[in-house]
């Protein structure tokens, strides 16, 4: 049986138009281990776009240096016109790029309130500050419910919608997930991502690093796999799903259910 975005995740207006993120001949790695070998990939704004591949293929490795965790070796990096490559991290948030690690990337000694703060750490108004915790906490009204909580004592659910809420605390341009489905159980998963798909309906574009990749490929407009270190292949978001050399990959063969 095939599905649709609007089928699983709801009513989706989308409003795409404009480059944000555009990386051009990538290169990088960690130490003296080179990962990426030219990953050349672009993100336009108010989308969604899946980056898919094995484990060890450089899915990550992308995000850690679009968001300054890690140097580019070689090639560029352009946000929202402006070359970033190699800028410290905290400059990179604060020009509206903010990357969302897995729900464990948490202080577990500090309630879910203190921990969503600190994502908002760049904003100079209290006001600003208190607007956007209401923000997270309509996306995430269960973080409401646990607001006084200490991280330590959430589920991983819950942990992956605080590391969500805490991203987008900034007030970012586009936030990176780097697989937001990891160890969570199916209908949590299902959850979070209507709240990723409600997220780019009020504005944000999002690029999401996923293993899921048929629940990444439903509920984004535009996908890309990475094999090597390098795009392998790229396209529209639900052709993807139906590329034989995909299916074949990781979708569990041609007569794969999608």
């Amino acid at each position: 049986m095939s599905m649709t975005n609007s089928y699983i995740f709801g009513k989706s207006e989308k409003k795409i138009g404009g480059r944000l993120l555009k990386i051009d001949q990538l290169i990088s790695g960690y130490g003296s281990v080179q990962i990426l070998n030219g990953a050349n990939m672009k993100v336009e704004k108010q989308s969604i776009v899946a980056l898919l591949g094995g484990n060890g293929t450089g899915k990550s490795t992308i995000l850690r240096a679009a968001s300054g965790l890690i140097r580019s070796w070689k090639g560029t990096i352009e946000f929202n016109g402006e070359q970033i490559q190699n800028l410290p991290a905290h400059e990179i948030v604060g020009k509206g790029l903010v990357q969302v690690t897995q729900g464990k990337d948490v202080f577990p000694a500090m309630s879910v309130t203190e921990n969503l703060k600190l994502g908002g750490f760049i904003l100079k108004s209290k006001q600003q500050l208190s607007d956007n915790l209401e923000k997270v906490y309509n996306y995430f009204p269960r973080l409401n419910e646990r607001k006084d909580q200490l991280a330590a004592t959430l589920s991983g659910g819950e942990l992956q919608m605080l590391c969500i809420g805490r991203g987008l605390m900034s007030n970012p341009k586009m936030i990176m997930l780097d697989e937001p489905s990891a160890a969570l159980a199916p209908q949590i998963v299902l959850d979070i991502f209507k709240n990723i798909n409600r997220i780019r309906q009020d504005g944000l574009t999002v690029l999401v690093v996923e293993q899921n990749v048929r629940m990444a490929l439903l509920l984004a407009d535009y996908g890309y796999v990475i094999k090597d270190g390098v795009i392998n292949v790229e396209g529209d978001s639900k052709k993807l799903m139906y590329d034989e050399s995909v299916k074949e990959s990781y979708l569990g063969g041609t007569k794969a259910n999608v």
